[in-house]
């Protein structure tokens, strides 16, 4: 059975996703790319991430967006669990 790759710990940075065994949030991940961080610039921020880490915060992010069916301006509870895991 493989690990999830992102989870969601309240111990941990009051329960926002995380990529596994870090303390790096999928929110942080995606604050890097959309300042314009590439994928190796990230890498080599965070030396202990993998690219597959990278990959399963943008796909927890796509999954979650794509979950949402009101508009963007309506207010969204927080996720309190969630697991990604990514097939090899």
């Amino acid at each position: 059975m493989r690990k999830p790759q992102i989870i969601s710990d309240p111990k941990i940075l009051g329960g926002k996703p995380i990529v596994a065994g870090t303390r790096i949030s999928v929110e942080l991940i995606l604050d890097r790319m959309s300042a314009g961080m590439s994928e190796k610039e990230i890498l080599a921020d965070y030396p202990h991430l993998a690219p597959e880490q990278i990959h399963a915060a943008v796909a927890y992010a796509k999954k979650l967006v794509a979950q949402k069916s009101r508009p963007a301006s309506e207010d969204i509870s927080p996720i309190t669990l969630y697991t990604h895991e990514i097939s090899r």
